[in-house]
């Protein structure tokens, strides 16, 4: 706070004597009055001439005066102040030593402590403040003068303790400019920047020039301020922020409750109630806010990564050692980092239909039953079928975000082959109509920015794990975990609702037993499916042979195959489940009432006009991937 001494010397060493005269004059002229009345005009006269800034004639009247009158101190220390102020400081001590010695009064030390200051030098300013402090002691002590006089030399003496004294003083003198300056410049030395910039606004409208009030703020008290300002709004939104996360949670975990007493009470399913009429919405709205708060969430991460850098090097550089080489890493993974964000949003990720489509002429009667079931659903029909080697059964629509809207964009089927085996018409008709269940649902109508933020988020974690940045210390992977944790958590609950709802529709149109058996048999086969094939693989490398037909394998596994098939259907469903287990599945449409649907065992794969082909076909691709 250099520069605010040397205002505090401009504005105030050639004021202390008006200041002194001022205050004293009428006491003196009483005295004078009492000793020689002749001497009373000579003195104002002095005054006026002092006042008005003529320091050689003022000098010249009041010598009239003390030549008279030699004991009369008030105007001895006066003299010694003017000689002092026009440049021969040693007349000026010697004058005010005279007056004390005549008088020790609280006003001669006051004026003797002024004299000194005058020779600006280490030693004189300790003295001055010496007389000062003694000055406060004695009657007339509590004068502001003193106490300013006090102040402005602890000050440029860098006497902390003595300059926080005197300004607490000064304070039941609130209405004087100098009370608040000094007080600007106390909490400027505290680091207390918001009352420095109050009380040297405070000062300025009692009189301080406006040009002091911006060389003060200009001296760093501003710069500090908006620093401050800055540090106090970043910790706000940051507190905000973490306060949102936890909303998310604590929102998507009580929508995830409400909608499971919803089902287990079956009001979810009733005509009476339109309970999923309300959650679906509100699910829908809370999963795009959350997409929205993931990339309103990363300005606020990149921050943070910076601010853990940054806190780290001032750490170190306040113990006094900077381990340069884990600063310089600690950089360049901050940079990968932030990179990495930003490569994932701009990175942009192509979407290719998965599999193959099945042409309607090679499975003519699989798209008629496709038809068939849409119609009984109440539904549009899929547009076109897409087979891959798996055990795949789902569906998605094709189209931009206004055709999906207006109900208009393609529905696709995703048909694995590896399913189809032994699956029977009306347990497949029981599966497909839960899928028709989410198109008639407009389960696959939005979505976009929950799909989006997926996408990023994974992008962004292959990216940090790419440049080994996915540690415990990245704040940006920890925010990656955390938030993948929230969204996950709303996402599911979600998908969880949308299952149980396209439950609903397959039990209601071909009956709790077909859609039970239907969904047994999905998960069956894709054990047994994977555990054949993996056994093929194995033999099939072993004896440096070509793989048999992936989808007409056989085996004795089926003890193996029954037990992970039970371990599989009586799991509980957590809440990091996207679909709720078999067992609650079936139990939620236990109370659907069955339609009068005739069962037919007949095998889908018989649809397919050339099922062999297919099969071979799809055995190849698995062989050539596999090799």
């Amino acid at each position: 706070m250099n520069t605010a001494k040397f205002i505090l010397l401009f504005v105030f060493s050639f004021s202390t004597i008006f200041i002194f005269a001022n205050n004293s004059e009428y006491e003196i002229e009483s005295a004078l009055q009492a000793i020689d009345p002749s001497c009373v005009p000579i003195f104002n006269e002095a005054t006026i001439a002092l006042n008005k800034d003529n320091l050689f004639l003022a000098d010249s009247l009041y010598r009239i005066v003390y030549n008279k009158i030699p004991s009369f101190d008030p105007v001895i220390r006066i003299l010694g102040i003017i000689q002092s102020q026009l440049g021969d400081v040693e007349s000026g001590i010697a004058l005010c030593k005279e007056a004390v010695s005549i008088n020790r009064s609280a006003y001669n030390l006051y004026a003797l402590a002024t004299a000194y200051s005058y020779k600006k030098n280490d030693k004189d300013f300790d003295t001055a403040i010496d007389l000062l402090k003694e000055a406060q002691k004695l009657p007339n002590g509590d004068d502001p003068d003193i106490t300013t006089l006090l102040a402005q030399i602890a000050l440029q003496r860098d006497r902390v303790d003595d300059f926080r004294s005197a300004t607490h003083l000064l304070q039941e003198h609130g209405d004087l400019m100098v009370t608040h300056y000094f007080s600007a410049i106390l909490a400027a030395i505290d680091e207390d920047w918001k009352l420095a910039d109050k009380e040297i606004h405070k000062a300025g409208q009692l009189g301080l020039s406006e040009e002091a009030v911006n060389h003060f703020l200009d001296s760093g008290v501003s710069s500090h301020i908006n620093k401050q300002h800055w540090m106090q709004y970043s910790l706000w939104i940051i507190g905000i922020w973490i306060v949102g996360l936890f909303l998310l949670f604590e929102v998507g975990k009580i929508l995830s409750n409400i909608t499971l007493k919803s089902i287990e009470s079956q009001t979810l399913f009733t005509d009476s109630d339109n309970s999923s009429k309300k959650i679906r919405p509100i699910y829908k709205f809370f999963m795009n806010f959350g997409g929205i708060y993931y990339y309103l969430s990363l300005p606020i991460v990149i921050i943070l990564v910076i601010a853990f850098v940054v806190a780290l090097f001032y750490l170190f550089l306040y113990i006094g050692r900077i381990p340069a080489k884990l600063m310089f890493f600690l950089a360049i993974g901050a940079c990968v980092t932030i990179f990495g964000m930003i490569k994932s949003l701009l990175v942009k990720v192509n979407f290719s239909d998965p599999g193959w489509q099945l042409l309607r002429e090679e499975a003519p009667e699989l798209y008629k039953l496709t038809e068939e079931v849409a119609s009984t659903v109440g539904t549009r029909p899929i547009d076109e079928i897409r087979i891959t080697p798996a055990t795949d059964l789902a569906v998605y629509e094709r189209g931009s975000r206004r055709e999906k809207f207006q109900d208009k964009a393609e529905r696709i089927l995703i048909l694995g082959i590896g399913v189809l085996k032994d699956f029977n018409r009306s347990d497949f008709c029981a599966v497909l109509a839960h899928e028709y269940g989410h198109f008639s649902n407009r389960d696959t109508a939005g979505g976009e920015i929950a799909l989006r933020v997926r996408n990023d988020m994974r992008k962004y974690f292959y990216a940090l794990c790419a440049a080994g940045q996915n540690v415990e210390w990245n704040v940006a992977f920890q925010f990656l975990r955390l938030y993948d944790f929230i969204f996950r958590r709303i996402s599911h609950g979600a998908t969880r609702l949308q299952e149980v709802l396209a439950d609903h529709v397959a039990a209601k149109t071909y009956g709790n037993a077909a859609f039970q058996n239907g969904l047994t048999y999905v998960i069956k086969r894709d054990i047994e499916f994977n555990k054949y094939v993996r056994q093929e693989i194995e033999e099939a490398q072993d004896h440096h042979r070509p793989f048999n037909n992936l989808y007409e394998l056989s085996g004795d596994l089926s003890d193996s195959i029954e037990t992970e098939l039970q371990m599989a259907i009586n799991q509980e469903t957590t809440e990091d489940d996207t679909h709720p287990s078999p067992n609650d599945r079936f139990h939620y449409i236990a109370n659907v009432n069955d339609s009068n649907i005739n069962y037919d065992t007949s095998k889908i794969k018989d649809l397919f006009i050339n099922w062999d082909e297919i099969t071979a076909a799809m055995t190849e691709v698995v062989e050539k991937r596999y090799k």
